[in-house]
């Protein structure tokens, strides 16, 4: 259909799409049956509100999506704006973002007709129809802004060739077909425009609280600063507030992002400077330039955090997060990611963070506590791991020492680890047993890190254990890589937020390093190659001069299943509980 005609409108050039799905049988033979829905659906596009979550695909902002989650449904519904449409597109997901055993819905056209269908690829990247047609189209128009598709897909959908659709982060994929294509299998994918994006498509269905009448507002923001010409920079703002600001509590804030400027602005955080130095120096720069001052990196205790994708961050009613007032530091540091993989030039930003405020404090402090492993070498990943499991506890002894009678509730968290962390989970164990996940991300990038609301409290009671496990890759390293603050070093964290505040910062262990000595004396005993078990000589040395076999690996994952650990109950003094 070239074209559609309402009573009473003018012509209006609309696209024609044939739905092809493919059902394969095989017995001696293959029987492939073909069926072609034609759609072409004229009205409204939909209004906004109905997909409340909106993101760019790639860094031009040629591609939109936006989508939103129907929990009864166990169902995503999208809507995908296509700005300058070519001769179709490829959207899918996939397990970290490779175009090899992907999940996609393919638009494509052979110079005459559209063809929009449900198909995967291979581990060489050969696209198939898929013969259960998961991605159900739903509707397209064509609007002066370009071309709206929507379609939706079910959570779970039993098809091993689909992409489960769980909590946490998804890696979205797409590519651009520029030229016409005769079949889907003529579809090469590594000749094509093609990108990620990563989103947490499960948004939590979260009530909003009702916002006070007095509220006031503050926006931290970059001083129109000119993004630099390279894919990766993370760049550092300092700003204070002002005199005798006094105490107040944040209870919601949002990005602030320059127009124009959405495919580039990655994450921005707002950290709070250490209360116990007087003065920080200004800045306005790279944070990794040599010229920032050191002091700066004592700004590190997080007040609002926003990664691409994410709306705006709420308190719960009855809690809010503390700032200004006697004890509470007046610099704060602005650090935001830009991702500018296209090197543009002369493209100016000042987006930041608008934090929401009231002198009217809420019932109670919220506060923020970092559970999983002490940053030490004593934790390490040996190289050419695909899935190696480090795990850290805040034991039952440290909460029963720590918490009120009462407990606490977490309602928010935030993972954390460095570029070769996979997956992270931390779950609450009661009685020694696992009772319920508080946040776990499967898919998890250290390129998308975000505060994220939980979609449900969950209670920790005196007595209690917090375990958070990390499953790390380090396939393309040829030495260990340590604990440690360094970007090739690695973390295992979970900042989780709660209220009410307790003294309680820090809940994290290690592996005794008494028994990590042991172990390299074990290796020592059993290897040709001399360990240096030296007291002089540094962990990160011994580590080095292991030899990587499979026995060493082994024993150094039972190290880390069964040692006894060093246990960090640590008040925000650092100072540790008895």
């Amino acid at each position: 259909l070239p074209s559609m005609q309402t009573s009473g409108s003018k012509p209006c050039p609309c696209p024609s799409f044939k739905l092809r799905e493919v059902a394969s049988m095989y017995f001696t033979m293959i029987a492939v049956f073909l069926v072609i829905l034609v759609v072409a659906l004229q009205g409204l596009v939909p209004r906004r509100s109905d997909f409340p979550y909106k993101v760019p695909l790639d860094p031009q902002g040629l591609l939109e999506l936006s989508w939103n989650v129907s929990y009864p449904e166990q169902a995503v519904h999208f809507q995908l704006l296509i700005r300058d449409l070519q001769f179709g597109l490829l959207f899918g997901m996939s397990d970290r973002g490779e175009f090899e055993n992907a999940d996609l819905a393919v638009l494509w056209s052979d110079g005459h007709n559209s063809y929009f269908g449900d198909a995967w690829s291979d581990a060489r990247g050969q696209l198939h129809m898929d013969p259960q047609q998961d991605y159900q189209l739903l509707g397209a128009r064509r609007a002066p802004e370009g071309l709206y598709l929507l379609f939706r897909r079910a959570f779970s959908t039993c098809d091993p060739k689909d992409y489960l659709i769980e909590d946490g982060t998804v890696h979205l994929i797409y590519g651009i077909l520029e030229k016409p294509v005769r079949s889907l299998h003529a579809i090469n994918i590594s000749a094509i425009h093609r990108g990620l994006q990563r989103v947490q498509l499960l948004k939590p269905n979260i009530t909003v609280p009702v916002l006070p009448s007095n509220m006031k507002t503050m926006e931290i923001t970059a001083p129109d600063v000119v993004i630099p010409s390279q894919e990766t920079t993370y760049w550092c703002y300092m700003t204070e507030l002002p005199d005798g600001f006094s105490k107040h509590h944040i209870i919601m804030y949002e990005p602030v992002i320059t127009a124009g400027n959405e495919a580039l602005v990655h994450h921005m955080e707002v950290f709070q400077c250490a209360a116990e130095f007087d003065s920080f120096p200004h800045y306005n720069g790279p944070c990794d330039s040599k010229m920032k001052p050191d002091r700066l990196n004592y700004c590190r205790h997080v007040l609002a955090a926003w990664a691409m994708g994410a709306q705006a961050f709420y308190y719960p009613e009855e809690a809010g997060l503390a700032f200004g007032g006697p004890g509470s530091s007046r610099y704060l540091r602005l650090e935001i990611h830009y991702h500018n993989p296209l090197v543009l030039e002369g493209r100016h930003d000042s987006s930041g963070i608008r934090l929401y405020y009231t002198t009217n404090l809420r019932r109670y402090d919220a506060g923020i506590m970092e559970l999983g492993l002490v940053y030490t070498p004593v934790m390490a990943i040996p190289p050419g791991e695909d899935a190696f499991i480090l795990t850290g506890y805040c034991t039952d002894k440290c909460t029963q020492l720590a918490l009120p009678t009462a407990g606490i509730r977490i309602f928010a968290s935030q993972l954390h680890t460095h570029l070769a962390g996979r997956k992270v989970v931390t779950v609450l164990s009661r009685d020694g047993r696992e009772r319920q996940v508080v946040n776990a991300d499967g898919h998890y990038s250290p390129h998308f890190q975000e505060i994220r609301m939980l979609k449900e409290v969950v209670a920790v009671f005196p007595g209690d254990e917090l375990i958070t496990t990390c499953t790390y890759n380090t396939e393309n390293r040829t030495q260990a890589t340590m604990g440690g603050f360094g970007i090739l070093e690695e973390m295992c964290v979970n900042y989780v937020h709660y209220y009410p505040q307790t003294q309680l910062e820090l809940c994290k262990s290690a592996v005794d390093p008494g028994y990590l000595h042991r172990y390299f004396n074990l290796v020592n005993r059993f290897n040709d190659e001399e360990v240096c078990t030296c007291p002089q000589v540094s962990v990160p040395q011994q580590f080095y001069s292991v030899p990587w076999n499979m026995f060493n690996r082994d024993v150094l994952k039972s190290l880390y299943g069964f040692a006894p650990i060093s246990m960090h109950c640590n008040k925000s003094s650092a100072v540790q509980f008895p």
